[in-house]
């Protein structure tokens, strides 16, 4: 039974740790990309608001996005043609 506590206890030195930092370029420029963002650096130092009427219309465009009804499944011959997608 002592065993049993022995390998139990034993198991997480039997993991192998994940070496810490990106796992490739693309992971390292998207962790850049968001610490730029977080950190704010290269925010504009200029401020930009909306006006009370553009704020309104964002919230009623958001609003009306409501009132379609999301479909079952989308049917890909009704949308049109792609020239990717052949």
């Amino acid at each position: 039974m002592k065993f049993h506590y022995l390998a139990l206890l034993a198991l997480p030195l039997m993991a192998q740790a994940i070496e810490s930092g990106p796992s490739s370029p693309q992971q390292e420029e998207t962790e850049n990309w968001i610490t730029l963002q977080r950190s704010g650096q290269l925010a504009s130092s200029v401020p930009q608001k909306a006006t009370a009427a553009e704020r309104e219309q964002a919230l009623q465009r958001w609003l009306d996005s409501n009132k379609h009804a999301i479909p079952e499944f989308f049917d890909q011959k009704s949308g049109g043609s792609s020239p990717g997608g052949k």
